[in-house]
């Protein structure tokens, strides 16, 4: 069938939240919360002895009467960096001192468990994040309901709307904060909605732009706007007594500028310093990070992403200023060490490299209004995946791999019938760890390559490579551990205001431990235990032989490649114990202070 619509006119809101797909969304909230605060040690709690079926985590509380309450949840640790793994069966049960069973339900969930430890006023916050999780996932999830992956709909851009899990672990997957139900419709890449941005002339002096050293400014953004609009663009200015020279042109999503543009740069508009120009000609739709666009007109133009004075999963989605300027040195910098380097050329791997930037500088302004500018205009383009897939080759976004769909069947089944579960899982696992391991070990860069950030390439179901993508903030290196220092750009700095509000946000460290970790929090925490526990689930390929098999790799790598044993050792990933990033708990009491727990690795007894 045809993608899904819910316009704002035609969503019934009340069928909604009535129907199974809220009670669903309630569940997977509940769940995922609960997972976090287990497994972050943010609450107490008391577990019985696993069995066959799994052990209970028992909450002790007290509720607002001053009564015993219990919630019970099933599930077991896991070998996989001892993570909890709550029954997706089983919901989470409320006990009452009288031995009362009631299912959970989110707000008092959240009030009674976490009120002893979070403050009031952050709690509030919180709960207002998980509430419009609750909301907006219920949207998405009643107006999809019939929706079925077949045919035309596994296309991997029809994928990027199509798969709406989100995050699998943060519990504020979808919480949008900033939208509202007629925007999330209207935005939200779930409701496959076509848009296109607003382009503003910003005066030149005012903005920065960026550009990778293989092209050129002004002939990339008139090959981008197509060379009519650019003319329209031009004559625009000129009518309005601009020299079009003296301007550069920045898009801006409909959203951004109704909701944070107008807002706060209105004086620029009086005076001139900014005029809009209106709409281009291409039609653009939202990818699963909402901000990031596909050009539906011409596929094959470069992605853009925007900034959005919007809140997801906890997490401001603005562009600042350092991260655009840093965007084409990146790229540049990633593609030529690939270039030149033979095994990476064989592995054929693909990075999608940001080629452009442009950016309002928002130190042009008065000190007091600059922290209300700051990342809230600007554009990165990014090279379009369909520049690089060859004749044959499909693609599916990496999440896609642990996506259910309706049926309850993996989205990934046929594939895994076809193949065999270990033979498929080693062939995934080729193409998504020995590019990874290659960039650490051969070249001394990590990447953020949570699965968001991967897209996987496949013949049929069988997996040939991987793409990479979103460098700009996704990188990690220690300069002494890196192969060619000296073709290291210098980066652009984090400012001090960036490191206030975000100071998880960094690229370079003398750390090699933090580099290695990068890899590990992103990939292997998160991204592949998730299809690790979806193969068990389904498949019965149990935890320590997906491991077994990760391990293979590596050491048979490290085997082929003695050069690099220097880094093999910086950068040990059969550690003991490795740092991952408490998302919950980030959000619960701040960014004040990095906040990381050791967790075990499930590589180690493969050393």
């Amino acid at each position: 069938m045809e993608s899904f619509t819910a316009s704002p006119e035609g969503f019934e809101w009340t069928e909604a939240l009535r129907s199974p797909q809220y009670a669903e969304v309630e569940r997977r909230i509940i769940r995922q919360l609960a997972e976090a605060l287990l497994y972050e040690n943010i609450v107490a709690y008391s577990r019985s002895a696993a069995g066959e079926t799994g052990g209970r985590f028992v909450i002790q509380v007290v509720d607002a009467q001053g009564q015993s309450v219990s919630y019970v949840c099933h599930g077991r640790n896991k070998l996989s960096f001892d993570r909890i793994r709550l029954s997706r069966k089983e919901p989470i049960v409320r006990m009452d001192e009288e031995g009362g069973a009631t299912e959970a339900r989110l707000a008092d969930f959240v009030v009674e468990v976490l009120g002893p430890y979070v403050p009031q006023d952050r709690l509030g916050g919180f709960l207002e994040e998980l509430g419009q999780t609750l909301l907006k996932d219920t949207q998405a999830q009643y107006a999809g309901r019939h929706l079925e992956l077949s045919g035309a709909q596994r296309a991997y851009d029809a994928l990027e709307g199509n798969i709406m899990d989100g995050h699998p672990y943060h519990p504020c997957y979808k919480s949008r904060i900033g939208f509202n139900g007629q925007d999330n419709a209207a935005f939200g890449p779930e409701f496959r909605p076509s848009l296109k941005p607003l382009w503003l002339a910003v005066l030149a002096e005012d903005s920065i732009h960026a550009i990778s050293a293989s092209l050129s400014y002004e002939a990339f953004m008139e090959a981008e706007l197509g060379a009519e609009t650019a003319s329209a663009f031009a004559a625009k200015l000129e009518a309005a007594g601009k020299d079009p020279q003296q301007f550069q042109y920045i898009p801006v999503h409909p959203w951004q500028w109704r909701e944070t543009t107008l807002r706060v740069f209105y004086r620029q508009l009086a005076e001139g310093r900014m005029i809009v120009l209106g709409e281009g000609a291409d039609v653009y739709r939202p990818q699963q990070s909402i901000r990031t666009l596909a050009n539906v007109t011409s596929p094959y133009k470069s992605y853009l992403k925007l900034p959005m004075n919007l809140v997801n999963t906890s997490t401001g989605r603005m562009l600042a200023k350092h991260t655009i300027r840093n965007a084409p040195l990146i790229s540049d910098w990633l593609s030529g060490l690939v270039r030149q380097d033979e095994e990476a050329l064989r592995m054929d791997f693909v990075l999608l490299r940001e080629v452009a930037g442009v950016t309002y500088n928002h130190e042009t302004l008065p000190e007091l209004l600059r922290p209300r500018a700051y990342g809230t205009l600007g554009a990165i383009w990014r090279e379009s995946l369909h520049l690089y897939a060859k004749d044959g080759e499909e693609a599916v976004p990496f999440n896609a791999l642990c996506h259910l769909e309706r049926s309850g069947k993996p989205f990934i089944d046929a594939w895994i019938q076809a193949e065999g579960v270990e033979a498929w899982t080693q062939k995934l696992l080729e193409a998504a760890v020995l590019p990874l391991i290659h960039l650490l070990f051969a070249q001394g860069v990590a990447l953020e390559s949570h699965a968001q950030n991967m897209i996987l390439l496949h013949r049929g179901g069988k997996p040939t490579r991987v793409a990479f993508k979103d460098f700009h903030d996704g990188i990690r290196f220690s300069r002494r551990h890196l192969t060619h220092p000296e073709a290291c750009p210098e980066l652009h700095s984090v400012s001090e205001h960036h490191k206030r509000i975000n100071p998880n946000s960094f690229i370079e460290t003398e750390q090699a431990d933090v580099v290695r970790d990068f890899v590990h929090d992103a990939f292997f925490f998160i991204n592949i235990t998730e299809l690790c526990f979806l193969l068990e689930e389904h498949y019965g390929l149990q935890e320590a032989d997906f491991w077994g098999m990760v391990a293979h790799l590596i050491h048979d790598y490290r085997q082929r490649h003695p050069q690099h044993e220097a880094r093999f050792q910086a950068f040990d990933l059969f550690a003991e114990t490795i740092e991952v990033e408490q998302l919950t708990a980030r959000r619960l009491f701040g960014d004040t202070e990095l906040r990381l727990q050791r967790a075990s690795n499930p590589l180690h007894p493969f050393r």
